[in-house]
């Protein structure tokens, strides 16, 4: 890494699975913290999560999400196994004592269990729903509301989503809640339990959208497929039946787009006929399907490379459809057009596409690192962080306990 990272020195317990309490893991690992990864012998239930590789049959979610953390393996189901991750957890130091977990209903490893031994403990535990019972992103996004406004307008099935959104969204509000209990302990030397509970994102983001009161003053609002909601976007395809998305939020967004496609004259004509105002975001929100149809023929008309090229030239504000196939492609053949993506040689996968921490640091990149092997760093934390000497090892081996 480039810079001097500001979680050097930082020393974090990662005892989660799944995609909140890793990606949390994995953006801390970023900014410059020792991140171990503590699991259970064989690995935790997402070991083996989809998408595997072709190659090699290993997990690609799993060695992407846990890059640049250290991985210990312990027999959690042994009292002496439970002891040694305690004991990772609560170790002395004013960078250490840091906890992100999903273990709800774990007793032995209750925030009371953790400051039991050591008082200033840091403890930032993903929860489902606050009440404890579980929850998953799929559950939470048909509950949110979300799933019966997504989709195409023809449509009255509730639609999910691909991205995990609020697993990713919560894991930033475990890193948030990490730093700011980080940043009070090194102020007042309390510790400090934190929930995070994945449903309490979900519904907090939608309320924050204002989601919530205006269902309750119009009831639920129409689908509306690609269009933008409240203002002017869609997706309109070229000659070369490439779908382009564009969006005029501003008015010189507007005005761009009616210079690109050469339709000013026509819009305007058409705002003075319909008495609309296409300068405000409902003006263009309320005639937006009309407007559609006057810029559906230029894009029909035209390659997409000349589409691209007008809409560029007239700053408008546009973005191309890509599958994933097609953005590895390109990184492939221009890996500098996305910088924040990299190639990794990970072990026991080969070369894959990874990324950068999305924050720029002194104007640079974090850069990327493989994930190291389930369980290959065990001795070598435990002889670190516990003082354990090889004869301890050895018997812990011989137990079983390793």
């Amino acid at each position: 890494m480039a810079y001097d990272r500001p979680l050097a020195g930082v020393r974090i317990i990662e005892f989660a699975s799944f995609v909140a309490g890793p990606s949390a893991g994995l953006a801390l690992a970023q900014l410059g913290a020792e991140v171990i990864r503590v699991d259970p012998l064989g690995g935790n239930a997402d070991y083996r999560r989809w998408p595997l590789s072709e190659r090699t049959g290993e997990s690609l979610y799993w060695n992407s999400l846990n890059r640049g953390k250290k991985s210990v393996t312990l027999n959690l189901r042994e009292p002496a196994g439970r002891d040694l991750l305690l004991g990772l957890a609560t170790a002395p130091g004013p960078d250490a004592g840091i906890v992100v977990d999903n273990a709800v209903g774990r007793a032995w490893f209750s925030y009371d269990a953790l400051r039991s031994r050591r008082e200033d403990v840091i403890s930032v535990r993903v929860e489902g729903r606050p009440d404890g019972g579980a929850a998953v992103d799929y559950t939470v996004n048909g509950a949110s509301g979300v799933a019966n406004m997504t989709g195409p307008q023809y449509s009255v099935a509730p639609v999910n989503h691909v991205l995990p959104a609020w697993d990713f969204l919560c894991g930033q509000e475990v890193v948030s809640g990490v730093l700011a209990a980080l940043r009070r302990r090194d102020r007042t030397g309390a510790g400090a339990l934190v929930q995070v509970a994945l449903s309490d994102v979900a519904m907090a983001a939608v309320a924050d959208l204002g989601w919530y009161s205006e269902a309750a003053e119009r009831g639920d609002r129409a689908r509306h497929g690609n269009h933008l909601y409240g203002s002017f976007g869609v997706d309109l395809v070229t000659a070369d039946g490439d779908h382009i998305m564009i969006v005029a939020l501003t008015p010189r967004q507007w005005q761009a787009l009616g210079t690109a496609t050469g339709t000013t004259e026509v819009l305007a004509a058409l705002e003075t006929s319909l008495g609309a105002d296409f300068a405000t975001d409902e003006g263009r929100y309320a005639h937006r399907e009309v407007i559609e149809a006057v810029l559906r023929p230029w894009f029909s008309g035209h390659s997409t490379a000349d589409v691209q090229a007008a809409l560029t030239a007239a700053g408008a504000l546009w973005g191309p459809y890509r599958t994933p196939a097609e953005v590895a492609a390109g990184f492939a053949a221009a890996p500098g057009d996305e910088p924040v993506l990299t190639a990794v040689d990970q072990p026991g996968v080969g070369e894959v596409i990874s990324a950068s921490s999305p924050l720029r640091i002194d104007e640079e990149y974090s850069g990327s690192v493989p994930a190291t092997a389930l369980g290959a760093d065990t001795e070598a934390v435990l002889a670190d962080v516990l003082g354990l000497d090889d004869a301890e090892l050895d018997r812990l081996r011989a137990a079983g306990i390793l």
